[in-house]
């Protein structure tokens, strides 16, 4: 579904210009204007061509500006997602928490929780996954993170998320136990997750949601 045209488009962001060379400048400038129109097949070439033509370091960064300037729909985004690669739907998953204000696209952040791709498990719990995300799934998750060795310290909302939850403490218990029985390491962020079950912990100070730059979880 595309959207009427924008008034205005989209900069690149005065903190991303340096980093482009001219000619990924002009790119993305005229990128981010015929993004501004709404979402359209283009669009999703766009998204792929953004590795070759900003640089790796930063495609991410491209990609989020360019969804965030198409304003796409929950139902765009689920297409766009689910025929992008990885990179494209890690992108997908950084940029919701400015593009959906409901749990319309939580299936996106269920489906990236279903993988091994420790990229994608990581941008499944910002900000996003964190509001929306039931406390069974979200307990699941957390488990996942430190089986498949995704820090902690990515976690969105994770000192609020998990004070006082008893049930989440007794899933990391088990999960000790069942590690220590097979000889095998309980991993550091358990303990620190553990410890912020504890229904006497001081209450953590709230963190504005959206996380890096352009709308990206780091």
């Amino acid at each position: 579904m595309t959207h009427s045209a924008r008034s205005t488009a989209t900069p690149v962001p005065d903190d991303l210009r340096p980093h482009l060379t001219p000619p990924a400048r002009a790119w993305l400038d005229q990128v981010l204007t015929e993004a501004a129109q709404g979402t359209t097949p283009t669009t999703e070439l766009h998204l792929a061509e953004a590795a070759r033509r900003c640089g790796p370091p930063h495609a991410d960064t491209a990609r989020i500006l360019i969804l965030q300037a198409a304003h796409p729909t929950p139902a765009d985004l689920t297409r766009v997602y689910h025929r992008g690669t990885a990179d494209e739907r890690r992108a997908v998953l950084h940029a919701l928490p400015h593009l959906v204000p409901g749990p319309e696209a939580l299936p996106l952040v269920e489906d990236a929780l279903r993988t091994n791709d420790t990229r994608l498990l990581t941008a499944a719990l910002g900000p996003y996954g964190a509001r929306h995300l039931s406390a069974h799934l979200w307990r699941h998750a957390i488990l996942k993170c430190l089986f498949t060795g995704v820090p902690v310290t990515g976690v969105a909302r994770l000192a609020a998320r998990a004070q006082g939850d008893a049930e989440l403490a007794r899933m990391l218990a088990d999960f000790a136990a069942e590690r220590m029985a097979a000889g095998r390491p309980v991993p550091d962020d358990l303990h620190r997750v553990l410890a912020l079950t504890d229904p006497e912990a001081a209450p953590p100070h709230p963190a504005p949601e959206g996380g890096g730059p352009h709308g990206k979880e780091s």
